[in-house]
């Protein structure tokens, strides 16, 4: 019988362990544009020493400067790092090595113009440290800063008696004014308030247009519909009515038969060769047998052919316009552009904020302020903070610029002539060439956007596997999906290709591809099969 009793055991382990600043590297790099640029945004909301670097002159100190004075506080926690810290951080220090100040800039000037240096140390002189107060330099004041202005234009442009509550009045906030997208129930809900109806058609029309999906159809029955709402039966199949006869045409449909015949009445069709298409010979419609509908209708092949090209103009999904995923916005990350022979890569770092250390937290360090420890300890750990997310911005430029070089070395006649000439290209090559591990690179092409000469593209396009090509070479999958796709369009509809015989023509070339394959890249290409593409005579 053993018994429970706590023991002490002593083994050896190894364990991956991602510290903060690592974690947030990672976080940094798979970061777009638009989502660095909301990253910053809050950050400095959240971090008192961190702010958007202006463009007025001024000396700077790096991070890179800056950061051995934090770790060797952390390191011996004693006066001489605060004091070492305030030394290179204030913004007049004489004893400061290669101009270091106050404000810490990332992703700016970091070596300014003589000029702007000229001018930084005349708008600030250097101020001898004193420590008694009467020996202190009187601040200089601006006489205009002893002038109210507000006062000045209350006194004399008072436009009269205002009563307490026209000055207290309460502006509707800016974010009112903004659009909303308008989904499919408001719309339709929009032209039922103007429709002439009873009430009670109105209150079924309304549990009818709660039941539509965001296709446009309705995915409950009328019976559960008057059930669940409390309707008479009438009420909700004149709901119906009302709802199918509002815009788009086709909503309220219960099946696609009924979505296409709704589309047809709606210009006057009801009655025509397409409405009767539809309507008993939509099977013969989808496996295109046209002369056979032709027959069963007693009417001419071309009167058949001009109802099915009226029948393909048709919506089967009225409602996705309203419902559907809105258009997404896209801003290029990075552009290439050629000058010459060359090409010449650029970070799009327009409108993302640059940052920089706020000196003014500068004085929290000193002991002789009288700040406590935990004070101290405070402000050193949000500079400590503020350095390493700055670091991580600057990583993550450059690894980006360093995968982007390595693209454009290896896709220049894409850059040149365009999709044909793409090379395959993997990342674990790319990763090899950089140095880095392959997971660093899938992040930092991860949701990022390339403007090339020949238009925009996301970063991870460029990187496909390769099939073996014509004379020993490679091709890359995406222009041999482009290549299937072209043969099936030049192909005879009335005997279309099959994946075998695709298979063939490619083998032909010199690329080796089985049955399968082809018809995986079909599939994927949404292109349908043999059979459904036939076009029978």
């Amino acid at each position: 019988m053993s018994l429970l009793s706590p023991r002490l055991q002593l083994k050896v382990a190894q364990k991956q362990i991602l510290t903060p600043g690592l974690v947030q590297m990672v976080t940094v790099l798979q970061l777009n544009r638009l989502e660095l640029k909301e990253m910053i945004t809050q950050e400095i909301v959240k971090n008192p020493v961190l702010e958007e670097s202006t463009e007025e002159p001024g000396e700077e100190i790096t991070p890179e400067e800056l950061m051995p004075l934090l770790e060797a506080e952390q390191e011996h926690n004693a006066d001489p790092a605060d004091r070492q810290l305030l030394e290179a951080a204030a913004p007049g220090a004489a004893n400061a090595p290669d101009g270091l100040a106050g404000d810490v800039a990332i992703n700016g000037n970091l070596f300014p113009d003589a000029e702007e240096t000229a001018a930084a140390t005349v708008a600030e002189p250097e101020v001898p440290t004193v420590t008694d107060p009467a020996l202190e330099t009187p601040a200089v004041t601006d006489p205009f800063d002893e002038i109210d202005f507000g006062s000045f234009f209350d006194d004399y442009l008072d436009p009269g008696y205002r009563t307490p509550a026209s000055e207290s009045v309460d502006k509707p906030s800016f974010e009112t004014f903004l659009s909303s997208p308008v989904t499919l129930g408001d719309h339709l809900r929009s032209q039922l308030s103007v429709s002439v109806i009873s009430e009670a058609v109105r209150n079924a029309a309304e549990s009818v247009i709660g039941n539509l999906d965001e296709d446009g159809y309705l995915t409950a029955g009328l019976e559960e519909i008057a059930n669940v709402g409390e309707h008479k039966q009438a009420d909700v199949e004149e709901a119906l009515r009302v709802v199918q006869s509002l815009d788009p045409a086709g909503v309220g449909a219960r099946n696609l038969r009924e979505c296409l015949l709704l589309q047809i009445e709606s210009i006057n069709g009801k009655g025509g060769v397409a409405w009767l298409i539809v309507s008993n010979h939509l099977r013969l419609l989808e496996t295109r047998q046209y002369k056979e509908i032709a027959r069963l209708l007693g009417r001419p092949l071309e009167h058949v052919e001009i109802a099915v090209k009226m029948i393909q103009h048709l919506n089967p999904r009225p409602g996705l316009r309203y419902s559907g995923a809105g258009a997404r916005v896209v801003e290029p990350d990075v552009f290439i552009t050629k000058d010459g022979d060359d090409y010449i890569i650029q970070m799009n770092d327009e409108d993302v904020p640059q940052l920089r250390l706020n000196a003014q937290y500068r004085k929290m360090l000193d002991r002789d302020n009288g700040q406590t420890k935990e004070v101290r300890d405070y402000v050193r750990e949000r500079y400590t903070s503020a350095i390493q997310l700055m670091k991580n911005i600057e990583q993550r430029k450059q690894t980006i610029m360093k995968v982007c070089q390595a693209i454009v070395r290896r896709q220049t006649e894409f850059l040149s002539h365009g999709l044909d000439y793409l090379k395959p290209m993997m990342i674990k090559e790319v990763a090899e060439e950089v140095g880095v591990h392959p997971s660093t690179v899938s992040r930092a092409v991860a949701s990022k956007y390339v403007h090339t000469p020949q238009g925009v593209y996301e970063l991870r396009y460029f990187f496909s596997e390769a099939v073996q090509g014509p004379s020993g070479g490679s091709t890359p999958l995406l222009t041999l999906k482009r290549m299937v796709k072209k043969m099936i369009e030049e192909e005879d509809r009335t005997k279309p290709l099959t994946d075998e015989h695709i298979t063939a023509m490619l083998q032909t070339q010199g690329i080796n591809v089985t049955r399968r394959t082809v018809a995986k890249y079909r599939e994927d290409m949404k292109i349908p099969s043999t059979h459904q593409r036939r076009v029978r005579n």
